[in-house]
């Protein structure tokens, strides 16, 4: 549900000072003074963009400017063209010797460790020799609160946001195992660390923890490097643009639409299947709530779980199976979404913004299909309700740094950080992204960087030194083609955009509940892939209501009405 109009916006005040709330990483309690950092009941912390600790924000000039300008970040700018020469952010890179282990999730094949990238890396920052420790992703968020917690992560490790609610001890975690980097990255960083200046206040304050709930304001701290600065659409469901001309379909504007044109489409005994991964975009054309789930209805909070609108959502998803319009393999841990995606096995799949881009220039090199096309869709409703699409809020995760370190190798690891800040159109971005040129990719005929077939092979990674930092401004970039359609899309979808309703807050739900809705979870995929009747429905809801629902109402309630003056 979204968010009332009338509710006033988040106010321009030191929310180091909001009553009952905990400060711009204050680990204290939303029910009262307790001296805990952190606990089991939940605690909300106010992200404080005033804060005088904060890195003094310098506006980093762009040296090139880009052909479609937007309105950042929900609107992003974009590049038609590639520049030419493509220019340095960092001229003249520090003179550093040291050597640092990082630990970062990793999606795909790790790149080898005798690569020359890592070379060409370590002589591009200055010297820095940066080991990765890419461990598998789907285990990773869990082994980090062991690692952590045994400090034995190297010199360093990345988490994506949602990483911290693995840990329901997190905030308390951050400030006891990590460094404080505030008498490093305090005040004006500008003439060292150009590019981490120009990163903002909206990142760097995602990025405080306090030590004393008490003593808010005289113990916070800044504990880790912010990564990327999200904003606009924040994934999409992809179509095959050419599948559904080719089969004269129309793209879908609404849930009983792709129905249709699933049920033309799929035809299980051909191993054809309209739909592949929809589960986490496909809340929202039911006007579900993305994240904790929980909405605000005019008079009190509500959870996705307790609304009619996600027994719709069940319901869909359980049509899906029945009538087999959903690939079989998908929730298998070997089914490769991409590949399905990109012989046509499957017309429509969810994914990050970069399949768009990518895949289109993967298949246009290969020449393997002159016909290929994607489409993103846009929001969808069901039965007639207002649709929404959901965005990308905040930053999307942190690099925390060992306490074990000196200041002197803080300061050589945020050089390298620094460098990787380096947005779209410089030397250095090119060189994150793409590698070496010759070797990992080559310059198109439209000027722009493409790999090469050992560079599709080399960079298949999640995270290396992407993990470093985000960039100054997030950019559309590939083929002219994709990016004026992607530009054009967000332009469309900027009046369905979801508000997150607790801008401003950190919050750490309470962990009562949690075994509930866990058991809940389960219940809804048996009966979304047919091992459980829709039947059964209305007891699991019930279920999951009688075990911890009242607490974690009362702490987003609380919350909320403290942001929002209610």
């Amino acid at each position: 549900m979204n968010h009332p109009s009338n509710t006033p916006p988040l106010r321009r005040r030191s929310l180091l000072k909001a009553a009952g709330i905990g400060t711009a990483a204050a680990g204290l309690p939303l029910a009262a003074g307790c001296a805990d950092v952190s606990g089991g009941e939940g605690n909300v912390q106010e992200l404080d963009q005033t804060l005088d600790l904060l890195p003094e924000y310098r506006e980093w000039p762009l040296p090139a400017r880009p052909d479609l300008v937007g309105e950042p970040p929900h609107h992003p700018s974009a590049f038609l063209s590639y520049p030419s020469p493509v220019p340095q952010a960092i001229p003249n890179p520090p003179s550093n010797s040291g050597s640092y282990q990082v630990y970062v999730p990793n999606w795909g094949p790790a790149m080898s460790k005798d690569d020359p990238y890592f070379d060409a890396m370590q002589e591009a920052t200055g010297g820095t020799r940066i080991e990765f420790v890419q461990n598998t992703a789907d285990t990773y968020a869990d082994a980090a609160v062991q690692w952590i917690k045994a400090e034995e992560f190297g010199d360093a490790i990345f988490l994506q946001t949602w990483m911290g609610g693995v840990d329901a001890n997190f905030n308390e975690t951050v400030v006891n195992r990590f460094a404080n980097l505030t008498d490093i990255v305090s005040g004006d960083i500008a003439e060292r660390w150009p590019l981490l200046a120009g990163r903002g206040d909206d990142a760097w304050a995602n990025c405080v923890w306090s030590t004393d709930p008490e003593k808010p304001q005289e113990t916070a701290g800044i504990y880790a490097i912010p990564w990327t600065l999200k904003g606009g659409p924040g994934n999409a469901v992809f179509y095959r643009a050419d599948l559904l001309a080719a089969a004269d379909l129309a793209v879908p504007t609404t849930v009983e639409g792709l129905l249709e044109v699933a049920r033309a489409w799929s035809d299980d005994a051909a191993g054809r299947w309209a739909i592949a991964g929809t589960d986490w975009m496909s809340p929202a054309w039911f006007g579900l709530t993305a994240g904790n789930g929980w909405s605000w209805d005019g008079s009190g909070m509500v959870h996705n779980y307790e609304r009619p609108e996600y027994k719709d959502y069940v319901e869909f998803h359980r049509t899906l199976t029945d009538e087999k319009l959903r690939h079989p393999g998908v929730g298998s841990p070997d089914f490769d979404y991409r590949a399905a995606h990109r012989i046509g096995e499957v017309v429509f799949d969810q994914d990050g913004w970069n399949r768009w881009p990518e895949l289109t220039a993967e298949v246009r090199t290969s020449g393997e299909n002159p016909d290929f096309e994607l489409g993103a869709l846009g929001a969808l409703n069901y039965k007639g309700r207002d649709p929404v699409y959901f965005a990308a809020h905040g930053i999307d995760g942190w690099l925390f740094l060992s306490k074990h370190l000196s200041e002197d190798a803080i300061a050589e690891i945020l050089d390298v950080c620094n460098f990787v800040a380096a947005p779209y159109g410089t030397k250095e971005y090119e060189m994150v992204t793409f590698g070496i040129e010759g070797e990992h990719f080559e310059y198109d005929a439209d000027g722009k960087p493409a790999f090469t077939e050992a560079g599709n092979i080399a960079k298949q990674d999640s995270f290396a030194y992407t993990a470093m930092s985000g960039v100054t401004q997030v950019f559309i970039d590939g083929p002219a083609d994709v990016v004026e359609a992607r530009f054009a899309f967000d332009a469309a979808m900027q009046p369905y955009l979801d508000e997150d309703l607790f801008k401003g807050l950190r919050l750490t739900a309470p962990e009562s509940g949690h075994a509930a809705g866990t058991v809940f979870n389960e219940k809804m995929q048996d009966i979304i892939h047919g091992r459980a009747e829709m039947s059964e429905y209305d007891a699991a809801v019930e279920a999951w209501k009688a075990d911890g629902l009242e607490e974690s109402r009362e702490f987003f309630a609380t919350a909320y009405k403290q942001l929002h003056g209610e």
